[in-house]
């Protein structure tokens, strides 16, 4: 007897899953950078963390975001370019960093360093423009930096500087956060902002630069602001040429939490604040709807993921790598997928050492985190076309709301179906039944990650590889599959 029933419509196109929606985010702050992807602020040449590197290749990572968060909005991009030993140490206004844990920005690490990162990962860098405290002059004077090609003096810099061609930086986020750190704006005095340097960023792609630049616009998890930012955008004289490519909003959960003291109800409760992010999604899509007509702006999630009580500033922000949060991250990727329609990128935060890290370094050691395999499982939906899943799950009773125990989402490419499949039920096992619409079933293999594994369990350097995915046993049975899915665990199953 089965606890739940998956039915995959691979008729039911929803569109294309855009790898970028299994983005990353590293921002300066605590030892992401310093310590993280970099070895500290003295290591000379890119200095990069050659283990920290072999893992996140291994990922393929599709876009990076850098230089934050907060961090962007009182960062001068400047300061991190030119010979290091002449570049200024500057504040860290919002975070401490390093193993020194001190406000300050050594800007050992800049644009160039960050830049040729992407290029050695294969990752499309992803800028996030400063708003709060900086101008369009200075935003204008990056993108020339980064993508121009001629022989103007920043050009000449960014050769002097020891990359002949430009980058071509293609996704450009004009601010951070507005509407909190990154200057405490109101939705309308965004808006006017967002023009002012849409204006100016936004005009390079018609005869500085050959590639076409997408803007980012910043949003918020209250929907109502949106709303009011993009109403106030429209109202500009901009007519058809809607001014902003993408719409942004973060949405973090757990933060009154401790996995490793809290209990089978708070887990439910957090795994529901997780999967909260499909009526985010549903929502800001709706504000986009509602006013850029002219044309399809996509919607973005550029910091995600789980934020506990133990993540805090004194701490750089991290935070213990479990199951639980894990598991958390597969149901997020699995809204993702469901809404490949309207979602054009997303970002985990933050890709080392920080929150939900995929990747953690101590001393000479760098492992992957139970979060990392998730990604790694999920990695095949990357460019195959989304389509629809009916799923017939129980649910628990929360306080305001309920809990669906058993969750999934479906593409297709040439070769088959892949199914990715959660058991969010941290107490109990679910035995579920796999069809595809008007299509008998009679050969699959699967995966599963987290068996025998507690919802607390933590990873460090001796344990980490015991994380990894195990072959899961799938019968066929009259067309139908059947896989038995062991509490707080994730699957994938390929049909082809």
């Amino acid at each position: 007897m089965t606890d739940a029933a998956i039915t995959v419509h691979t008729g039911a196109r929803i569109d294309r899953i855009a790898p970028e929606l299994h983005g990353h985010f590293a921002e300066h702050l605590g030892r992401c950078i310093y310590d993280g992807v970099r070895h500290d602020e003295t290591a000379d040449d890119e200095g990069f963390r050659e283990d920290v590197f072999a893992l996140l290749a291994a990922l393929e990572l599709p876009v990076l975001r850098w230089p934050g968060g907060c961090f962007a909005d009182d960062y001068h991009w400047e300061d991190g370019v030119g010979p290091r030993a002449e570049r200024p140490r500057r504040r860290n206004l919002f975070w401490a960093q390093g193993r020194r844990k001190l406000p300050e920005e050594p800007n050992a690490f800049g644009t160039d360093e960050f830049l040729r990162l992407c290029e050695r990962l294969d990752a499309e860098p992803y800028l996030a423009v400063n708003v709060g405290s900086g101008d369009p002059q200075e935003a204008a004077d990056w993108v020339e930096y980064c993508n121009y090609g001629g022989d103007t003096d920043l050009a000449d810099r960014r050769r002097a500087n020891g990359h002949e061609e430009p980058y071509g930086v293609r996704y450009w986020g004009l601010g951070n956060e507005n509407w909190g750190c990154g200057g405490q704006m109101s939705p309308e005095q965004y808006a006017r902002e967002y023009r002012r340097f849409a204006t100016y960023v936004g005009t390079m792609d018609n005869l500085m630069v050959e590639e076409e630049l997408e803007l980012v616009a910043c949003g918020f998890e209250n929907h109502e602001w949106n709303r009011r930012f993009m109403a106030e955008v429209a109202e500009s004289s901009w007519g058809v040429e809607f001014p902003l490519d993408h719409l942004t909003l973060h949405h973090y959960y757990g933060r009154g939490m401790s996995v490793a003291e809290a209990d089978g109800d708070q887990y439910d409760r957090f795994l529901a604040d997780a999967l909260a992010m499909d009526d985010h999604v549903r929502r800001i899509a709706a504000a986009i709807d509602a006013t850029a007509s002219t044309r399809d702006v996509g919607v973005v999630v550029d910091e995600w993921g789980a934020w506990h009580t133990e993540a805090r500033a004194e701490s750089g922000l991290e935070q213990p790598g479990t199951v639980l949060d894990a598991l958390a991250a597969a149901a997020v990727l699995d809204v993702f997928t469901r809404h490949s329609d309207v979602m054009t990128m997303a970002n985990i935060a933050q890709t080392v050492n920080v929150l939900q890290c995929l990747v953690e370094t101590d001393g000479d050691d760098a492992w992957a985190r139970p979060t990392y395999h998730v990604f790694d499982l999920y990695a095949p939906h990357q460019g195959n076309e989304a389509v629809r899943t009916s799923v017939e799950t129980p649910a628990r009773s929360l306080a305001d709301g309920d809990l669906p125990l058993v969750g999934a989402s479906a593409s297709t490419d040439d070769d088959g179906t892949y199914v990715t499949v959660t058991n969010l039920d941290c107490r109990d096992s679910r035995v579920v039944d796999l069809a595809l619409a008007g299509r008998p079933v009679e050969d699959a293999t699967a995966q599963v990650l987290f068996d025998g594994h507690d919802p607390d369990a933590t990873v460090d350097a001796d344990n980490a590889d015991t994380f990894g995915p195990e072959e899961l046993a799938v019968s066929a049975d009259d067309g139908r599959l059947t896989v038995d899915l062991p509490p707080a665990t994730a699957a994938a199953v390929s049909v082809r």
